[in-house]
């Protein structure tokens, strides 16, 4: 066993936020769980146990990255502008402990195979992972042949996604195509016990959400359903998104994204979070993704490629103190985007929050500044006082 497992780890004198404020606290960490949260606990003297200070920090959820391009996204450009795999590093680094693999655009030359066998590298290098089966495309391409064996049979596969739609890259899915997908999904997800969730990539088309729309006002599919994401790429958009979330809907706002003109602003997404809480939208009902190493391809008003941006997982981490510290949202509901709504959406167990027998999945951050300090993954220290403690198999620690 890696002797940093092995080790008790208690977490002294800090604020903890679950994500809601539980005061000033120590947390017990044993093996991967959190074990204990008292106002005291003392530390016996023929037990090894490791002591971290928390004073002047708050301890907050390891964060969750629910849209990540794990092997890389991109070819709008050609095959030069395929982005690269991710490294753990870029996901550690960032306060986030869990991410959601997706495949985009390019559901051709990747594929849900090599989607998978990424998630358990990174998995296995200490981080939590699961994937989305398909892509953009419609018909769906699948690992074992059908959306209901894939989410039945392969346990990191929770949903299926990221589907296009109001794009002109997606495959222009029928009303029909996108319900039976819909259905398809819901039913291997009640089946299998997990979140049977569809992730709808939302292009720049004046269609917007109406097709998610129709289908919940025709059909027995419910609104939860759906997760439509980078609702902040346009005004008309952003208030679609608005009524979806009011009628119960999840949406969420992409962190590293091409910025648009909004309200006589440049968007940001957590100038985007602030506007929706000020206009009645529940903070339960967003969630904040990274879009990370996805491209982020901008094209002129007839559809041609101009130039290639790669998201980045950090922007997950940035947008949640920018919310605190620019927009003036309290710490409790600017973490629930990256933390409890995923969790609880997505139905991860023991994610997203800091309670006994939650997962071992925790950051430290400065009280003031909320920069990141110590990142703990699983219970092992991946960033210890903002160093880099553990790195990717092939950076091999050097």
């Amino acid at each position: 066993m890696d002797s940093d497992l092995s080790l008790l780890k208690l977490i002294k004198n800090v604020n903890v936020y679950s994500p809601e404020s539980l005061g000033k606290k120590d947390v017990l960490i044993a093996s991967d769980r959190v074990a204990e949260i008292k106002d005291s606990i003392d530390k016996k003297s023929d037990i090894n146990v490791e002591i971290i200070d928390g004073k002047d920090k708050i301890l907050v959820p390891g964060f969750i990255d629910n849209h990540v391009h794990i092997t890389g996204g991109g070819g709008e450009g050609g095959f030069v502008n395929r982005t690269p795999e991710i490294e753990l590093t870029d996901i550690t680094s960032a306060g986030v402990t869990t991410v959601v693999g997706c495949l985009g655009t390019d559901g051709y030359s990747r594929s849900i195979g090599n989607l998978l066998a990424k998630a358990y590298s990174l998995e296995a290098e200490g981080i939590t992972t699961y994937v989305y089966t398909g892509s953009y495309r419609v018909p769906v391409i699948t690992l074992t042949g059908s959306i209901q064996t894939d989410l039945l049979f392969i346990e990191k596969i929770i949903g299926t996604g990221e589907i296009a739609i109001s794009d002109h890259r997606s495959s222009q899915p029928s009303f029909e195509e996108l319900s039976r997908l819909a259905a398809d999904t819901r039913v291997a997800g009640i089946l299998s016990g997990k979140a049977g969730v569809i992730n709808l990539h939302i292009g720049n088309s004046p269609a917007r959400l109406n097709l998610i729309e129709k289908i919940i006002s025709t059909t027995e599919i419910p609104i939860t359903q759906f997760l439509p994401t980078h609702i902040g790429r346009s005004p008309e958009l952003i208030e679609s998104a608005i009524r979806f979330a009011k009628n119960g809907g999840m949406i969420d706002l992409t962190t590293s994204t091409n910025k648009v003109l909004f309200k006589g602003e440049t968007t940001t997404a957590s100038r985007v979070f602030k506007y929706m809480l000020d206009n009645g939208v529940p903070a339960n009902n967003i969630s904040f993704s990274s879009d990370g190493q996805g491209s982020l391809p901008v094209f002129d008003d007839n559809g041609k490629f101009l130039y290639l941006g790669v998201g980045k997982v950090k922007s997950l981490f940035d947008s949640f103190r920018n919310s605190v510290l620019e927009q003036s949202v309290s710490i409790e509901d600017a973490l629930k985007p990256v933390t409890q709504n995923p969790a609880r959406y997505l139905k991860l167990k023991g994610k997203g929050e800091i309670a006994v027998n939650s997962c071992a999945d925790l950051l430290l951050l400065d009280k003031k500044s909320l920069e990141l300090d110590t990142v703990i993954a699983k219970g092992r220290i991946m960033v210890k006082n903002g160093e880099l403690i553990v790195k990717g198999t092939f950076n091999n620690n050097n």
